[in-house]
């Protein structure tokens, strides 16, 4: 469901890409400083778009992903993984 699209709210994004079962976790993780847009601590509202960098710290682990879509909706997670690398 690639649309027109080219930005969406980063804890959208998130979410869409299941690094976060809800919303709301994806909201306090971006709260709580465990998520970087491009180097930067970010807010929940910042829009992301294809070629920003994402960084997530989620329990031990880091995720640093380059955007390559996105997405409003939360899809299966063969269409998750196509929103990022």
């Amino acid at each position: 469901t690639m649309s027109e699209l080219t930005s969406v709210r980063l804890d959208k994004w998130l979410w869409a890409a299941r690094f976060f079962k809800t919303r709301s976790l994806a909201a306090a993780a971006i709260d709580g400083g465990k998520v970087e847009v491009n180097g930067d601590r970010a807010k929940r509202a910042k829009e992301v778009r294809a070629g920003d960098r994402v960084r997530v710290r989620i329990g031990l682990y880091e995720h640093i992903v380059d955007v390559r879509g996105v997405a409003l909706r939360r899809g299966s997670a063969t269409v998750a993984h196509e929103l990022y690398e």
